[in-house]
């Protein structure tokens, strides 16, 4: 079960975090991969790794997912050079952490454009490439704090894009579900990459986990992979719209 050998895997923000650790893990299951970000030499770099470790093949793709035009070149590549898409996975974001009564509009948009919008304009590009062959996995990385508040870190608009990603996929997977594509979507807890490494760091914010993630601790690399790879999968044929939290038990207290 689970094998992803000569399926194609789309991959967004792989040049770095949670997007790059995604790369390794479908590379694993045999999945050929393209893998977009805006910094290509890391893309490189990623690129000459995968194929060696794995035997698989990486087309890396400049790409900025908050722009139309970039986003639909990239598609157009994709498609020149395998044919196909199977699988779609929105790995890319940022965010301006302030509170609502502190927060620009600037930074406001910022957040949403980043998290929200690139997810809608990256799935309306790749779902209709997947809409040929009726067949598509679409996964969306939101995030646990899509679905609660909390009282440790003012990020308002972080949690209104993720909370909006979360109800994109519900939507479109009702919409695509009789296209043969399937839209999923999984909530990581705390887990580390380069935008998050300096708030987990800290003492507070250690003690604060400890006290709030019935696990008592971060995720650890590796821990959203058999989540990502099931949701992908021919098995999966019948989940869709389905929210994952894997967040060590944070939001079910």
């Amino acid at each position: 079960m689970f094998n992803l050998k000569d399926q194609v895997a789309v991959i967004t923000g792989a040049s770095s975090g949670l997007g790059r650790q995604m790369s390794h893990a479908f590379a694993e299951q045999g999945a050929n991969l393209a893998i977009l970000a805006r910094r290509f030499e890391r893309l490189e770099a990623l690129k000459a790794e995968l194929e060696e470790k794995y035997g698989i093949k990486v087309l890396p793709i400049q790409c900025d997912v908050t722009d139309t035009e970039s986003i639909n070149a990239a598609a157009e590549k994709v498609e020149a050079e395998y044919g196909k898409v199977d699988i779609l996975l929105n790995c890319a974001g940022s965010s301006k952490d302030k509170g609502v009564l502190d927060m620009t509009d600037d930074e406001w948009d910022f957040t949403i454009s980043t998290d929200l919008t690139s997810v809608f304009k990256m799935t309306r590009a790749f779902a209709n490439i997947m809409k040929k062959n009726h067949y598509g996995r679409i996964i969306n990385i939101a995030s646990m704090y899509g679905l609660v508040g909390n009282t440790e870190i003012h990020t308002v608009a972080y949690h209104s894009s993720k909370g909006g990603v979360v109800n994109f996929t519900r939507a479109v997977a009702a919409e695509l579900a009789t296209e043969g594509i399937t839209c999923n979507a999984i909530c990581p807890g705390y887990f580390y990459t380069e935008l998050t490494t300096e708030v987990l760091d800290t003492d507070r914010f250690q003690e604060f986990a400890k006290t709030h993630v019935p696990m008592q601790r971060y995720g650890k690399e590796g821990e959203l992979n058999a989540g990502a790879i099931f949701l992908a999968s021919k098995e999966a044929s019948y989940v869709t719209g389905v929210i994952l939290p894997i967040d060590g038990g944070y939001t079910c207290i």
